[in-house]
Formats: C-alpha cells, sequence, structure tokens
C-alpha cells in the first residue's frame, strides 16, 4: 500500500513537472524561449508547448505601451539647499521647471535584447530623456521655452532620446512625448506672469498698428485708384477735346485756302471775327468797359484811381 502511494505521488509529480512545459501567450504579449540558455523560439499569442521546467526557460514580455516621466516632479520632496528634480537652466541663465513623458513599446524585432536589457530599460530611457530635455532648454532663452517648448520639445525628445538609446540595445522603440508641466519656478512666477501680461499688451498693440496700418494703406490705395480713374478721365476728355479743336482748326484751315483766292481779305475778316468773340468774353468778364463810359467835360478821361480807405 505504501509503494503505491509512492507511486501515485511519483506520477502526480512527474505529470505536474511535465506540465510546466505548457505556457499561455495572451493577446498583447510575445514570448522568449530559451533551451539550456539558447534561444529557440520567439512564439506570438497562444499556448506553447515545449520542454518542462529546468530544460527551458519562457519570458513574456507584454508589448502594451509604457510611459515613463522624466523631469520635474512637483509632489517629490527636495531639501532646501538642493536644486528640485526637473529644473533646467535655459540658455539666458534663467531657471524653469519641465516634466515630460515619454511613451515606449518593445520592438517585436529585438525581443531578445529587451528580455536581457528589461531591468534597465526604464532607468536608461529616464535619464537620457533628462539630458536630451537639458541640451534642448540650455540652447534656448526662457521666452522661447515658455513660449514654444509645449510644440517643439516633444518631438525633440522623441527623436534625440531614441538616437542616445540606440548604443544600448535596449529592444525599445519611442513613439509619443508630451510636455506636461512647464512653468517657472514659484517663487518668480509672479514675475513671469508680469512679463507675459506685457508682452500680450505688446503683441496687442502691434497687431492693432498692423491692422490700422493695413486699414490705411487701404483707404490710401482706394483714393489713389480714384485719383487714377479721375485723372485717365480728365486726360482723355482733354484729348478729345483738344483732338476735336485740332479737327476744327483744319477745316478751317482748308476753308481759308480755299476761299482766299477768291477773297484776299478774307483772313482779316477771320481775324475780326475771332477779335469779336474775344472782346465780348472780356465784357463779360468785367474786363472789357466802353470809352463813352469815360467821356466828361474835358475830354476823353481814363485815368483811375483807387478808393480812398475809410476813416476810422
Amino acid at each position: 500500500m505504501k509503494k503505491f502511494i509512492i507511486s501515485i505521488v511519483a506520477v502526480l509529480v512527474l505529470a505536474g513537472w511535465l506540465l510546466t512545459g505548457l505556457k499561455p501567450i495572451k493577446p498583447g504579449q510575445r514570448a522568449v524561449v530559451r533551451r539550456f540558455g539558447q534561444v529557440v523560439a520567439t512564439p506570438e499569442p497562444g499556448l506553447w508547448v515545449g520542454l518542462p521546467w529546468g530544460l527551458e526557460r519562457v519570458d513574456l514580455i507584454s508589448v502594451q505601451v509604457c510611459r515613463v516621466a522624466v523631469g520635474y516632479d512637483k509632489d517629490a520632496e527636495e531639501p532646501d539647499d538642493m536644486i528640485p528634480r526637473g529644473q533646467f537652466l535655459s540658455g539666458d541663465h534663467n531657471l524653469v521647471n519641465v516634466q515630460a513623458k515619454i511613451d515606449y513599446t518593445v520592438d517585436e524585432t529585438k525581443l531578445v535584447d529587451f528580455v536581457e536589457q528589461a531591468d534597465r530599460v526604464e532607468g536608461i530611457v529616464s535619464r537620457a530623456a533628462e539630458a536630451v530635455m537639458a541640451e534642448w532648454i540650455a540652447s534656448r532663452k526662457v521666452d522661447e521655452i515658455l513660449l514654444r517648448g509645449q510644440a517643439d520639445l516633444p518631438m525633440y525628445l522623441v527623436h534625440h532620446t531614441q538616437a542616445r538609446i540606440e548604443d544600448y540595445r535596449l529592444g525599445i522603440r519611442i513613439h509619443h512625448g508630451n510636455v506636461s508641466h512647464l512653468l517657472p519656478p514659484p517663487q518668480v512666477k509672479a514675475d513671469f506672469d508680469d512679463v507675459t501680461r506685457a508682452q500680450t499688451a505688446v503683441h496687442t498693440a502691434v497687431n492693432e498698428a498692423q491692422l490700422r496700418r493695413i486699414e490705411i494703406l487701404r483707404d490710401a490705395g482706394k483714393e489713389s485708384f480714384e485719383i487714377q480713374n479721375r485723372a485717365e478721365g480728365y486726360q482723355t476728355e482733354r484729348l478729345r477735346l483738344a483732338q476735336a479743336e485740332a479737327d476744327r482748326f483744319s477745316q478751317r484751315l482748308l476753308v481759308y485756302h480755299r476761299l482766299r483766292k477768291d477773297n484776299p481779305n478774307y483772313l482779316a475778316a477771320l481775324w475780326w471775327d475771332e477779335m469779336g468773340k474775344l472782346f465780348a468774353r472780356l465784357k463779360e468778364t468785367g474786363h472789357l468797359d466802353l470809352l463813352d463810359n469815360h467821356l466828361g467835360a474835358d475830354g476823353l478821361d481814363i485815368t483811375t484811381f483807387p478808393p480812398l480807405p475809410k476813416k476810422k
């Protein structure tokens, strides 16, 4: 009876040992199978049937997106005499608190590298990203950092952090980055806010001036167009009148050449006709007067004197 029980226990232990060779791989996971230390397979999700424990090792790897935060941590307590983590010095010697978050996934073509470096991945990514962030901030002025950091820094972090960790063979690929905190230190935040408001007022004034400039240029262009149109119309009218006057003169010249053959005094008649018209216009404007108005007892008197000034 005792031998029977020992046999059953041995069979159960053997069965349990053999079952350790079965490994379910869930969706969102990959596996690296090493047999006697040698990588023999990298199966996809499903049930892996292999050798039992001790002969084969199966490392399960999540291929979901992982996130690591780098830089400033407002909840971390730092001694008063130490610079808080994530406080960086800008190119113009100002301090800014910056926190960024890096999203990465396992590169499915480099599963073995990730298995070998898994314990170091987060620390290396964090330090590399923080170094890249420090370089970007140190090469720019604080105004540009605060204004453009949210838009420009994430893409810079992704490309340069990936390049920096390539030599470590971590088996990961950085996909996305974002800046979750970008502010001056609390001690000087009020001063930065004042500067920001002043810069906003300056930009507003500049924009208003530019709009006023555009409005003035538009009005000036409109007035110039109207003047040009009037000038062109006046030019066209004067040319038309001049052409008509020239045509009349040409016709009268032809008539003169034709009639002078029969009437040698025709030119004098024309001259007196024009003089009559001129005298009529001068009389209408008060520039011509009859001499009869200047006849007196002593004869013709055409001497005129200005009126005497009035006595005060």
